[in-house]
């Protein structure tokens, strides 16, 4: 590199041309190394190779070429139809919204946490309202020294949204201002009855929609939200929430339209909130096929082309969070909330890292918040609209995801919303997602680190108070948490063969995957023998399950024998970690089950 700041290096010679062949022989010479590709497979295998498939069986390429994108539909500009790159020209804020929220019934801790916040980066507070979060007679006290003309307030209460509006609407009154523009009273029944277990849907419920929009516009706010984390939490694939958020869309349109209202100020009173995950590319993809897919409902619905973009606000995603090892959440909220930002969301909430543990408090909150801070003020995240537009692989990727969810949603409303909620029918597809994607998780195709990986079976995990109102959430770990909670009594002996040096490899993959399962492990250390291992095994309370660890070479000479020793000296299932016929009850190695595994190996400690 030159010394000189001002010289700009030159990367490749002028006389130097590369094509696609290039990459793909490079690449495919490291994956031969690493054994991913075949000696004499074609360098082109390379492009299936490294290519990753979605939950919607959507191909991420593995990189980006004008030939991927040479037929997609012109974009326009960020303000410009169909929305895909930005909703608006520029960003207002000279970045994104931050908006925290608040969910704890006890009023006055509410009260101190939104002062916090506002005084430091919050710009915009969602409140949770009703039956086991703020109560709705007392937002007066939670908004009290908020100056409601400037930060917008956008209320959440599935059991009682209109009593929450009127709430918030007395307090509005009360101030003599009005609200802040973004300001939305937060009506959704259908989200409302995807959350729940127990509450049906019938058309007659969205009456209630109808009423808060009523109230919301007398006030110059906005009344709906289009919430898509409902189905999000429950398991939905991305395409599954795109679909469902256009479909309730279309529904509050028909709704306001029946109404009385034009098409335009219809869509005007309507905002969506979308999840945001650690899967960045997935996520900045997902919103700008999420406003494109708007504008095309919006237009054919009548509605003009300045009213037809869509209000975007991006939760950081609660599925993908883990209760075990919860710092790593900060990782994991970080990347969704940078993906939230670049996709073009209007309002960002971080959700804080302790959040699958209870009320989250002051640290975490502070850690929250700053996310959003540090990446529009320190990283200039914001600073230009639409940054991922003109990559070839975002542009096709939002493509292939606004298609396959312009198709699903063709389907749901074919027969209504509600009917695909109440019927069952909208469940069975994103059972089907949850299905897939725990089936990647069970085999850590899907790694969860803290979790699935890399787990520390003696953390001592923060106390958090309990929620009033639990958030229901299909998180993506959960049957590992499940078996976490549950920690086995009985530890397993890691019989290690050999020198450390030569059994420390298998014996740490064995020993990360029966942590994952709450399962501890005492290690016998190095060993020259069969006789070394069974004094071990003695020396640590003749334990019921073995896992042998050790090179292929150690498995030859002397695995056999030593299984056949630990069993006569007490152990009663015998697992090799590795892939080795040495006469074993199990084994354990990469890409096997690991959740199935992990039962087993439980069942023979009990």
């Amino acid at each position: 590199m030159p010394s000189d700041p001002g010289v700009v290096p030159v990367l490749l010679a002028e006389d130097v041309e590369v094509d696609v062949s290039d990459w793909e022989k490079a690449t495919a010479a490291v994956l031969r190394k690493s054994k991913r590709l075949a000696d004499d497979a074609p360098d082109s295998d390379v492009w299936s190779v490294l290519a990753h498939t979605t939950l919607d069986g959507i191909s991420v390429t593995p990189l980006g070429t004008p030939a991927v994108t040479a037929d997609l539909p012109e974009l326009g500009l960020p303000g410009q139809a169909p929305f895909t790159r930005g909703t608006a020209a520029t960003r207002v804020l000279d970045g994104w919204d931050i908006r925290g929220w608040f969910t704890d019934q006890d009023v006055d801790v509410t009260a101190d946490h939104v002062v916090t916040d506002i005084e430091n980066g919050v710009n915009s507070l969602w409140l949770s309202v009703g039956e086991g979060a703020i109560p709705a007679d007392d937002l007066g006290r939670v908004l009290e020294p908020v100056m409601l003309d400037l930060a917008p307030v956008v209320l959440d209460a599935p059991d009682a949204p209109l009593e929450a509006a009127r709430a918030l609407d007395a307090v509005i009154e009360d101030t003599s201002v009005d609200p802040a523009p973004g300001t939305n009273y937060g009506a959704d029944p259908i989200g409302a009855a995807v959350r729940s277990t127990d509450r049906g849907l019938e058309e007659s419920d969205l009456s209630v929609a109808a009423e808060v929009v009523e109230l919301a516009r007398a006030r110059g706010a906005r009344g709906i939200v289009v919430d898509a984390t409902a189905v999000h939490d429950a398991g939905a694939s991305d395409v599954q929430e795109l679909a469902y958020s256009l479909a309730a869309g279309a529904a509050y349109l028909r709704l306001l339209a029946d109404s009385g209202l034009s098409v335009d100020d219809a869509a005007g009173q309507i905002d969506f909130r979308y999840a945001a995950t650690d899967e960045q590319f997935i996520t900045i993809a997902k919103l700008r096929a999420a406003r494109r897919l708007w504008n095309r409902v919006a237009e054919l619905s009548g509605v003009t082309t300045d009213a037809r973009g869509q209000r975007q606000h991006a939760v950081t995603s609660r599925p993908m969070m883990s209760a075990y090892d919860p710092y790593v959440n900060m990782i994991r909220t970080t990347i969704a909330a940078f993906a939230a930002g670049v996709g073009g969301a209007e309002a960002v909430t971080v959700l804080p890292f302790d959040e699958p543990l209870g009320l989250p408090e002051a640290f975490s909150r502070r850690i929250a918040r700053n996310t959003s801070s540090l990446l529009i003020s320190e990283s200039h995240v914001a600073i230009v609209s639409d940054p991922a537009g003109g990559s070839h692989a975002v542009e096709k990727l939002t493509d292939d995801l606004a298609r396959a969810a312009w198709t699903m949603f063709g389907e749901l409303d074919a027969h209504g919303i509600v009917a695909a909620v109440a019927g069952g029918s909208l469940g069975e597809r994103i059972e089907a997602a949850v299905e897939a994607r725990g089936r990647e998780v069970a085999t850590r195709t899907r790694p969860l680190t803290g979790l699935t990986e890399f787990p520390n079976l003696h953390e001592e995990r923060p106390d958090r108070r309990p929620y009033g109102r639990t958030p229901v959430v299909h998180r993506y770990g959960e049957p590992f948490e499940t078996l976490r909670d549950d920690r086995a009594a009985t530890p397993v002996l890691l019989a290690t063969m050999g020198t450390i040096a030569q059994h420390t490899a298998r014996a740490t993959f064995a020993a990360n995957l029966l942590a994952s399962g709450g399962i501890d492990t005492v290690t016998a250390g190095a060993t020259e023998g069969v006789d070394d291992v069974v004094s071990a095994y003695r020396d640590a309370g003749d334990l019921p399950v073995v896992c042998l660890a050790g090179n292929d070479s150690a498995y030859e000479a002397w695995g056999a024998d030593l299984v056949a020793a630990l069993r006569e000296a007490g152990a009663r299932h015998v697992i090799v970690a590795g892939k080795a016929d040495i006469g074993a009850d199990d084994s354990a190695q990469a890409g096997l089950d690991a959740l199935d595994f992990l039962t087993r190996t439980r069942e023979e400690l009990a």
